[in-house]
């Protein structure tokens, strides 16, 4: 499975993948991972776009330059959380923006999410520019258990709807 957008191509993450980017971590990282996340990754026999990620492949090139995924499937309300990352050479061309919009414009499109949500460093950043450029409101500061103190973004079904009926 992919996602396509003008520059990108959000390539599912297959099992196998995952699970060796997990074994090549060195402990800090890997204390850094959730345990129901670790649990989803070790009885998966199918990729999962909830809880595999995707890699961020620049078109033109073919290169992988940046990671994205959603922290887990959609809750019982209907959010999900998105987090992405792009390479340090690759930053300050819009490709966050790109990968972040297509993330939630996949979300709206599966019919069971109806908000999306983003964390970020409790400071104006790149990442608080690309959510705020994708539509995401900032919306309250929160303790988030692995993070501490963030931002927390997030962007409704109802404001996308009504952001592409204005574009038609």
């Amino acid at each position: 499975m992919q996602i396509s957008t003008t520059r990108l191509l959000l390539v599912l993450q297959s099992i196998d993948e995952v699970r060796a980017m997990v074994a090549a971590m060195g402990n800090e990282e890997y204390a850094e991972l959730s345990a129901d996340w670790l649990a989803r990754l070790q009885i998966a026999t199918v990729s999962d776009p909830w809880s595999h990620g995707f890699s961020i492949v620049e078109r033109e090139c073919g290169e992988t330059i940046g990671k994205a995924g959603y922290k887990a499937p959609p809750d019982a309300a209907g959010m999900v959380e998105i987090a992405y990352g792009i390479a340090p050479e690759h930053q300050g061309v819009g490709y966050a923006t790109e990968a972040a919009a297509a993330m939630t414009s996949y979300a709206f499109g599966t019919g069971d999410v109806h908000l999306v949500r983003a964390h970020t460093r409790p400071r104006v950043n790149a990442s608080t520019r690309v959510l705020e450029k994708c539509g995401f409101r900032r919306v309250d500061d929160v303790i988030d258990p692995e993070d501490g103190l963030v931002w927390r973004y997030e962007h409704a079904l109802a404001d996308f709807q009504g952001a592409t009926r204005a574009l038609d």
